[in-house]
């Protein structure tokens, strides 16, 4: 299965008719689109449904998303969850879903630093609320990985779970682009890949502490370092054909039944 990955398309209510041209190559080169996170700008109602119909209009394939930092900021993510829901979108918040024997896991993760320099829980009740708020986001994650079931696994996020990804941007910020406590259910869960956007200057690949590869694709930094080329990013994984699914679970239903009657 080959997985197309964008993030950060930032929809405005001026952005009609802007993102089919840039996405309509994804379906012959992907079998499905993952979205990571801020697929709008404000969070509106508005660019909800300028993206819905752009994604309609632009691409055939199945498409899996999570949201991003900017689609909270009008505080109507419920709405964008809903317009996108309504178009096809299957939007994850600490959910699976799976794809021809691929399993995705989605959660949006949060901020909070990396490595030793990961904001602890500590002091004043508003920095707690805010540790606790990156708690919340890795246990979704967590919680989506565990409930997979299949070989091949997918993690997809808006915030980096890994340092290495957002390095390029400034030093300033490298705590509010993600978190080292996402990177620990990833490998608790290991995965074959991960995805996330939201650094828009960072570097384009990166890995866990166990090998695992995780890849920024924000479309801002796609744009600058491919430029020429449709702004999403192809990776290829080994999936199962649901004809062999049904075969191995017949198969497993013949043991059972030949186990039971001794």
């Amino acid at each position: 299965m080959r997985l197309a990955a964008v993030g950060d398309l930032h929809v405005k209510k001026s952005s009609q008719g802007q993102l089919q041209p840039l996405l309509a190559p994804v379906n012959d080169q992907a079998d499905v689109l993952l979205l990571c996170g801020d697929l709008t700008d404000y969070g509106l109602k508005e660019e909800a449904t300028i993206l819905a119909k752009e994604l309609t209009a632009a691409v055939r394939i199945p498409i899996v998303a999570v949201l991003g930092n900017h689609d909270f900021e009008s505080g109507q993510p419920e709405e964008v969850v809903r317009i996108l829901t309504e178009a096809g979108v299957k939007v994850l918040d600490g959910e699976a879903h799976e794809i021809r024997g691929v399993g995705i896991a989605g959660a949006k993760g949060f901020s909070g630093g990396f490595g030793r320099a990961t904001l602890g829980a500590w002091g004043e009740p508003a920095t707690k609320r805010f540790v606790q708020e990156a708690l919340d986001e890795a246990i979704k994650l967590e919680g989506a990985l565990a409930r997979l079931r299949t070989e091949k696994r997918i993690a997809l996020l808006h915030y980096s779970p890994v340092r290495m990804t957002v390095e390029g941007e400034p030093l300033e910020i490298m705590t509010f682009l993600g978190t080292s406590r996402l990177e620990e259910p990833i490998n608790r869960h290991p995965v074959d890949v991960v995805f996330h956007g939201h650094a828009h200057h960072g570097a384009l690949e990166g890995r866990t502490s166990t090998g695992i590869p995780v890849y920024n694709v924000a479309m801002p930094l796609l744009l600058q370092k491919f430029p020429g080329r449709p702004p999403f990013r192809v990776v290829e994984v080994a999936s199962t054909p649901a004809s062999e699914t049904v075969a191995a679970l017949e198969t497993a239903v013949r043991a059972a039944r030949a186990a039971e009657n001794g």
